[in-house]
């Protein structure tokens, strides 16, 4: 890859952010044709007890991005291989799911988010054992009537991840191993990373400090702020190398929501999966249900597991064409997809780590980023 300018203008952009505070470390892939055009490895991945500086290899929690790119691509594989029906009741998978309330959430709504289930619980808290982790998600109230309107939730896709298990009788992460890890001969894409990878890992914040306050804020008479008040469920230490989530940790590190970690050139070669011309794992018809509006006329534009770039003030901003699909993570990380143009922008940053609350909000570096990105591509 050659050094231009418009190149060195998207890590320019990158470093003035790092320096102005919003993460400490940026590696960004841009891909064409299922290959990388540019690419970059900005800042420390690690700020202390020492530094380490980020490299391409560098791997970072991928927070949310396990959502489409390990959750969704599990489902649509079935979907192809005739295993799930996405207009299905979720019940007809799941037992807890057989009330009145719910028996009529539908597969395409949880990967959609319009099941109406609430956005977040803090479900180490609702119950001490991950076992009954489903029945306590059934057990929340609806926050709209399945179909209603869109309402990002985590708790959808914790509910996806059980079902992929009911479907398949085995575990997500070995699951994921076997349906798209080990058939890419990725080498540096797994949940729970050996503890001897530690130092090639990007690291996240100190303690749960985020996750607790979302706890202690909400009402006194709520059993989970009682609890969290008890200082049940905590931890002081950096989170270094295990999933930053409180509820994947809860779940054993994997999860349907999050969990996976990766690094940009490994997740490039999970996002070329979503593009009829490159995938590996799924039929061009298949691919077709990543480029379809699933929530017409609805408060967002999304597909199956992805957000289009049309969404009123989506992450893609306004260089991505609005048939553009993509998702972000809580971390700092982001994959968009322009599939017409067989185009990747992956953006991993690790905002969390050695800075004190509240977080950047970095959604408009993400747009700045593809706008960069793009300007980069047509400068070749």
């Amino acid at each position: 890859m050659n050094s231009v300018e418009p190149e060195l203008n998207v890590s320019k952009s990158l470093l003035g952010r790092i320096d102005a505070g919003d993460f400490p470390s940026a590696v960004y892939v841009v891909a064409e044709n299922g290959a990388p055009v540019f690419a970059d490895a900005l800042g420390n991945a690690v700020m202390a007890p020492e530094k380490y500086p980020a490299t391409l290899d560098t791997i970072y929690d991928l927070a949310s991005l396990t959502k489409p790119l390990v959750t969704g691509l599990l489902c649509a594989q079935l979907v192809q291989a005739a295993k799930l029906t996405i207009d299905a009741p979720a019940a007809n998978y799941l037992t807890e799911f057989n009330r009145p309330d719910k028996n009529s959430i539908t597969i395409r709504q949880l990967l959609t988010h319009t099941s109406g289930l609430p956005a977040w619980r803090p479900l180490y808290l609702l119950t001490t054992k991950k076992e009954d982790t489903l029945a306590a998600i059934a057990n929340e109230a609806l926050e709209y009537k399945p179909g209603e309107r869109v309402l990002y939730s985590d708790l959808g896709f914790i509910v996806l991840g059980f079902l992929l298990q009911q479907l398949t009788h085995a575990p997500l992460v070995e699951l994921a191993q076997a349906e798209i890890l080990k058939p890419l001969e990725l080498q540096r894409t797994f949940f729970n990373p050996a503890r001897a990878m530690q130092t090639g890992i990007a690291a996240c914040e100190t303690g749960n400090a985020y996750e607790r306050g979302m706890c202690e804020t909400a009402a006194p008479s709520d059993p989970a702020a009682n609890a969290a008040r008890a200082n049940t469920h905590w931890r002081s230490e950096m989170i270094w190398g295990e999933v930053h989530d409180g509820n994947a940790y809860f779940l054993g590190g994997s999860a349907g929501h999050a969990g996976l970690f990766s690094n940009a050139i490994e997740t490039l070669r999970i996002a070329n999966q979503f593009i009829a011309e490159r995938s590996e794992l799924l039929s061009a018809e298949t691919c077709d249900l990543f480029t379809q509006n699933m929530t017409a006329g609805l408060n967002e534009a999304r597909s199956f597991a992805w957000q289009f770039a049309a969404t009123k003030d989506s992450t893609a901003g306004g260089a991505l064409p609005a048939d553009a699909f993509g998702h972000t993570g809580f971390t700092g990380t982001s994959c968009w997809i322009d599939a017409a143009a067989q185009r990747v922008f992956i953006l991993l940053t690790n905002r969390t780590h050695n800075r004190s609350l509240p977080f950047a909000n970095i959604n408009a570096v993400r747009r700045e980023f593809h706008s960069l990105a793009v300007a980069a591509l047509a400068g070749r």
